[in-house]
């Protein structure tokens, strides 16, 4: 018998979740007598897994019995573990080499109050048995799965929804829904009182993002940056600043694209801290909005970070489609051109604080900047996978220097759409 689960870097290497058409399942439920709702957390106690030829078996240890729901992706193959939010403190380990088809796997809060397993799957594998040991033979509470190989075909015709996902419906023809979409004026709410401004730190819950060197998660990083630059601006009184996450919580890129319309943003920064293979690489960078990448490095990254979810339709209407393209390229035109005046100085301001990356201002097709009338931009903080950089943005005092260039950019930004907007 082999233990699975060793460091705690490897273990909670995030292969973002795939195309929504490749989102397969083939399911188990049980629902057992402790509710998701306890005020005390089940605690994970320990990791494993065995190879026992014909099937691999993957265990949980736990204090209790927790209710659990089990089914599969495709496109990168993987099984999916629903489960109540969990203590994992006990347990925090990585993957010191695979077993059977199990190659890596992670865990994280998904939305409140339901955690997240992901174990990444090798080849076409099928779910033969999930289900909850009781205490004996010297063992306490056990979930345990086991794994069998199998074919794409027999994968693929396994599959259904889990209970409690709603299916999409089809695709309404175009003509059919009110459209909603409309140019927007140069940021109404910045001249005639506080703007809105959206931070969103990239990635959280059982997404971590990229790993740093010394095993710290991009989500943490992004998520401690949010909340020095929300500080900052709204000591400034000027503005209301909204995060799309205030908490280690998973959140889909079309929610957070969503939220950012919902509440009328004038402005969109999202908040990333990158690695590469290179650990002398390092330096800021900011991205705005292109189809067409500015360089082979920023279309690699876009694709990265697109793999996270797709974009969220926009909610067209009863215009032709001819009318309604003509819309969002005008719209999207106005925001981009906004976009990039913003992040010109603010590449200008961020460099008196910090290194900044060669090219600094580069394009690429991030799905988390397409909101056609909101001017948005991704700013990557620097590589985790450089020591010195790493240190720095686990530092608050530099996350506060750099807080301080990007609230001074956002203010002279907001001072210029005023200008421009007087008779």
């Amino acid at each position: 018998m082999e233990d699975l689960f060793g460091g705690r870097r490897k273990g909670h290497r995030l292969a973002r979740l795939g195309k929504a058409a490749a989102v397969v399942a083939a399911v188990l439920t049980a629902v057992l007598a402790v509710s998701w709702t306890a005020s005390a957390k089940p605690a994970v106690t320990g990791v494993r897994a065995y190879d026992h030829g014909t099937k691999t078996r993957f265990v949980l240890d736990l204090n209790e019995s927790v209710p659990f729901r089990v089914f599969t992706l495709a496109d990168p193959y993987r099984v999916v573990v629903d489960l109540p939010e969990l203590d994992w403190t006990a347990a925090q380990a990585g993957l010191r080499k695979a077993i059977g088809p199990i190659r890596d796997f992670r865990y994280g809060l998904f939305k409140p109050g339901n955690a997240r397993l992901v174990l990444d799957l090798a080849d076409a594998t099928s779910v033969k048995k999930a289900f909850v040991l009781p205490p004996g033979e010297g063992a306490g509470w056990r979930f345990v799965l086991d794994l069998v190989g199998t074919s794409r075909d027999a994968f693929l015709r396994e599959q259904g929804l889990p209970p409690d996902l709603v299916p999409q419906p089809k695709p309404v023809p175009t003509a059919a829904i009110p459209v909603s979409m409309t140019l927007p004026d140069r940021n109404p709410r910045a001249v005639r009182g506080k703007a809105v401004i959206i931070i969103d730190p990239g990635h959280g819950g059982v997404d971590p993002g990229a790993i740093g060197v010394s095993g710290e998660y991009e989500k943490n990083i992004t998520l401690a940056m949010a909340r020095e630059l929300k500080q900052a601006l709204d000591s400034s009184g000027r503005y209301k600043v909204v995060l799309t996450r205030n908490s280690d919580v998973f959140l889909a890129l079309r929610d957070r694209v969503a939220k950012a319309r919902a509440v009328g943003a004038d402005l969109f920064v999202s908040l990333h801290a990158d690695t590469v293979r290179s650990p002398s690489v390092r330096g800021l960078s900011v991205y705005t909005l292109s189809e067409r990448a500015s360089d082979a490095e920023s279309a690699a990254l876009a694709e990265k970070e697109n793999k996270a979810d797709l974009i969220a339709g926009l909610d067209l209407s009863h215009e032709s489609p001819e009318v309604t393209n003509i819309l969002i390229d005008l719209a999207q035109r106005e925001s981009m051109n906004l976009s990039a005046a913003f992040a010109g100085d603010l590449v200008q301001e961020l460099g008196r604080e910090t290194a900044l990356l060669g090219n600094t201002h580069r394009f690429a097709g991030f799905a988390v900047l397409k909101a056609p009338d909101i001017p948005s931009v991704l700013v990557e903080l620097g590589y985790l996978s450089n020591p010195q950089e790493e240190r720095l943005l686990r530092r608050r005092d530099h996350r506060a220097k750099l807080a301080s260039a990007l609230t001074r950019s956002i203010d002279r930004y907001f001072a210029n759409i005023q200008r421009a907007s007087r008779p």
